[in-house]
């Protein structure tokens, strides 16, 4: 099945649904959103990655940047950060150049590796975007961590897709139904932008039943 344009959702999403569900509710269901140092430091990583006007060719090598990218079958859209045409013998012929150019998308994030795969989420479902705008395989890219300034490659394997795939279908189903999910707090909650607007420690005090029955002495 395929998705109208219109319930398109934004492909950034998918990075803070892996982090916290709740947390992407609130900003992409609720259009929520706050700052902290992380989100700022993130955003003046990526404002140079992000310049659509920017394309670069080195012999073999063609670098462009905010790339529009979407997938019907996915339901999503959004911008790469990089996409760097490899010349050789996969790919896609390009308008004026010779031969065929491998498509291999790059994302900028702000910190070290080891996060909770929310990252490989989003550069996958970018990869996923490509192929079937191009109509050609993308087996891999690469996350370009601003804190170590290093490369680390992301094999595109049938697992990540299938989680990607698994991980939009249960987006499409709370944006349709406009619904919040509650969430267990975590470590993480004190990093997060929107901890004011979520109010963790709120979840944990249970259900109002739960409340009201502490209050006046009473078990249920």
């Amino acid at each position: 099945m395929d998705y109208k344009e219109e319930d398109f959702l934004q492909l950034s999403g998918l990075q803070h649904f892996k982090f916290c569900r709740r947390q992407w509710a609130l900003i992409h269901i609720e259009r929520q959103w706050a700052e902290n140092f992380r989100t700022v430091d993130g955003a003046l990583l990526h404002r140079n990655a992000h310049d659509k006007g920017f394309r670069e060719s080195r012999g073999s090598l063609l670098t462009t940047r905010g790339l529009a990218v979407s997938s019907a079958s996915l339901g999503v859209s959004g911008e790469c950060d990089i996409v760097e045409f490899h010349r050789g013998e996969t790919g896609v012929p390009l308008p004026g150049r010779d031969g065929l150019w491998q498509p291999y998308p790059v994302e900028y994030k702000r910190g070290a590796p080891g996060g909770r795969g929310g990252d490989e989420l989003q550069l996958c479902a970018q990869a996923m975007c490509l192929e079937e705008m191009l109509c050609c395989a993308v087996p891999e890219g690469a996350l370009y961590f601003g804190e170590t300034r290093r490369r680390v490659p992301v094999p595109f394997t049938q697992e990540l897709r299938q989680a990607v795939r698994d991980c939009l279908a249960e987006m499409h189903q709370l944006y349709q139904r406009g619904y919040t999910p509650k969430v267990k707090p975590t470590k993480a909650c004190g990093a997060c932008s929107l901890k004011e607007l979520c109010l963790p420690g709120l979840l944990r005090t249970g259900t109002v039943a739960d409340y009201l029955s502490d209050a006046i002495g009473e078990t249920p």
